[in-house]
């Protein structure tokens, strides 16, 4: 990938973590979004994860709704291997944390006001 890329991408994993994803997740949903589809092995070098951190966080993705997965069967007696990509683009990913995000600020913000109005900072 090229430098303004990768510096892309690493920005929105910084930003879907501070918007309260997990690091892992969101580095394998945003590496998703560069590619079809992508093996275990791909996305553990990639998102820079463990064989087992790659499978759970693929586990709470599918749960998300955020990711699909195809098992694969080898030619010969291989094991089969599972192949996973995103559901959907990036851009309603992130729009989905966003409108979730705003839900609850706007569930904080009545419970502040409500708050005020018990202590007589409102009226």
């Amino acid at each position: 990938m090229k430098a303004d890329v990768v510096k892309r991408n690493e920005k929105i994993v910084k930003l879907l973590t501070k918007a309260g994803i997990n690091e892992k997740l969101a580095r394998i949903v945003v590496f998703l979004s560069t590619v079809p589809e992508a093996v275990s092995r791909a996305i553990e070098r990639e998102a820079n994860l463990r064989q087992p951190e790659v499978s759970l966080a693929m586990k709470e993705l599918k749960a998300m709704g955020w990711t699909d997965e195809e098992q694969v069967r080898t030619k010969g007696k291989g094991r089969p291997f599972k192949v996973y990509r995103l559901k959907r683009p990036l851009k309603e990913v992130v729009g989905e944390v966003v409108e979730r995000k705003r839900r609850e600020l706007e569930t904080i913000k009545r419970k502040l006001e409500e708050l005020e109005e018990q202590v007589g900072l409102i009226k």
